[in-house]
């Protein structure tokens, strides 16, 4: 349970607004814990004046191990997520299953799930209100279906990146720049991945607009590209390969953080060794100490260098080394060696999350650990778990929005168009690939260029990324939100034009 010390205590009510369970409480500016406390230490992470300690265990309370956060549950409370209550010593979920009622298939749905024909190669109709270049009408599973298409020029353009990586490519929020102008940034990293934006209005816009648009171009149809992220790393992107930082191409991706790791491997490792820590660059794991590798293995004694987050995860610093992180000497993982639980001869293994650095240490008579080889069977066990790893790959997501130019060309009535696309009326494709469409106002979407037509886009001097739109619909619906139904000719006219080739979706 958690303790506070009244002298030390300043009552700046930093654990009392984090507490996710409201069990402490400031009065007098003084901390006080009520009995709902379920010892998730996250008062202890905010406590500067290290007025909050761990006292003993309540004997009634029930230690949750569905995470590594291990709350201490008292008697018909539950733990800070909320999932779970201690019902006479045992730990029941506090919610039922929830699962989806049957629904028949919609034939509609799978009728428009595709678009007659995509608007690559189909050209713009400008001004805004006339027809697009084709709205074409072919009968599909007993529907007449309508495509609208047209090549849009977006100003509202962005391209999601995501780069396969444990390398540190930058710090969130740097400037990502090509040529030495500033064409996005880089934003929140993703498991085993970072994620950087490429464009959007204002950088379009700008200045460097020209830049911003071709680099988006260039991306979208799986052309190589070079940038460089400020205080980071050059990285050389194309879509659907390795990516290549500072120059070397990085072709695994790891097969889950430190804490993961630890998690997968813990009966195999607990064969081969007495302690593992296994570098990441945003969870470390220390396997002994970890709730799997605590079922196989007593704790080592080792304590590795990162900041502790819960039980066997640690945080550490983001760098250039092993794992992302700041270690480029594995020796320097290990902070200390506890000898009143560790011994002599005791085996540590030091290794990567992508299983690519890998090294073993044997603890001398004086606490320090040694380099020792590789067993062969470590070596085996190496192999298997690097086999687990993915290919790293660089994907990207065009993320735009489309407004009045792009969906005056398919109705009247704009805002038809926009409550049959959120509906589920209209369904919205670029260059073939279905799109995301996001909740709210307007159409906002997302859509993989890898399951886009080739080369898809192209960009204009105003500046804008030409995108390929396409909007499929019934007929009878398309009438109903005011679509340009004069302009409707059979895909069979369209065709008989000869100016077409056909081409496979990667869906």
């Amino acid at each position: 349970m958690i303790v506070v010390e009244q002298e030390k205590c300043t009552g700046c009510r930093q654990c009392e607004k984090i507490c996710p369970l409201g069990a402490i409480t400031v009065v007098e500016r003084k901390a006080g814990v009520s009995a709902n406390c379920a010892t998730c230490r996250a008062c202890l992470t905010v406590c500067k004046a290290g007025a909050i300690s761990l006292g003993a265990k309540d004997q009634n309370a029930v230690v949750c191990t569905k995470c590594g956060v291990r709350c201490e549950i008292p008697p018909g409370l539950t733990g800070a997520c909320k999932r779970f209550t201690n019902e006479n010593g045992e730990l029941v979920r506090n919610r039922p299953l929830h699962i989806p009622e049957g629904a028949p298939v919609d034939k509609e749905k799978i009728a428009i799930s595709r678009p007659l024909i995509t608007a690559v190669g189909a050209g713009a109709a400008y001004p805004d209100y006339h027809p697009a270049p084709y709205i074409v009408q072919e009968k599909v599973e007993d529907y007449d279906v309508v495509t609208a298409v047209t090549e849009a020029p977006i100003s509202y353009s962005s391209m999601m990146v995501k780069i396969d990586t444990n390398i540190h490519i930058g710090d969130e929020g740097a400037l990502v720049k090509r040529d030495g102008k500033a064409v996005g940034m880089v934003t929140t990293e993703q498991y085993g991945s970072h994620i950087i934006i490429l464009g959007g209005v204002n950088r379009v816009k700008g200045p460097d607009g020209l830049t911003v648009v071709k680099t988006m171009v260039e991306l979208g149809n799986r052309q190589p590209v070079r940038l460089k992220i400020e205080n980071g790393c050059t990285l050389d992107l194309q879509v659907g390969r390795h990516p290549i930082i500072d120059g070397k191409e990085d072709g695994k991706m790891r097969v889950g953080c430190g804490g993961a790791c630890c998690g997968l491997f813990a009966e195999q490792l607990a064969k081969l060794v007495d302690e593992a820590i296994i570098i990441d660059h945003h969870v470390t794991g220390l396997l002994s100490e970890h709730p799997a590798g605590a079922e196989q293995l007593p704790y080592s004694g080792i304590k590795p260098v990162g900041r502790f987050a819960t039980p066997g995860r640690y945080f550490f610093e983001h760098g250039s080394g092993w794992g992302g992180t700041a270690i480029t000497n594995p020796r320097d993982a290990i902070k200390s060696v506890d000898m009143s639980r560790a011994h002599p001869g005791m085996r540590v293994l030091v290794a990567e999350t992508t299983w690519r650095n890998v090294a073993l240490f044997e603890i001398d008579s004086n606490g320090e650990p040694v380099e020792i080889p590789l067993t062969p069977e470590l070596e085996d066990f190496r192999s298997m778990a690097a086999a687990n790893c993915e290919d790293s790959r660089v994907s990207a997501m065009y993320y735009a929005g489309v407004g009045g130019s792009a969906r005056a060309g398919v109705t009247v009535n704009p805002i038809m168009l926009t409550k049959a696309v959120h509906r589920g009326d209209a369904v919205l494709s670029i260059g073939g690939a279905p799109a995301y469409v996001l909740p709210g106002g307007g159409i906002t979407f997302l859509a993989d260029v890898e399951q886009m037509v080739p080369a898809p886009f192209t960009y204009t001097t105003s500046p804008a990324v030409v995108a390929p739109i396409e909007y499929t619909i019934i007929r009878s619906k398309y009438a109903e939100i005011g679509g340009h139904i004069k302009a409707i000719r059979p895909l069979a006219e369209v065709l008989a034009e000869g100016r077409f080739v056909w081409c496979k979706l990667n869906r």
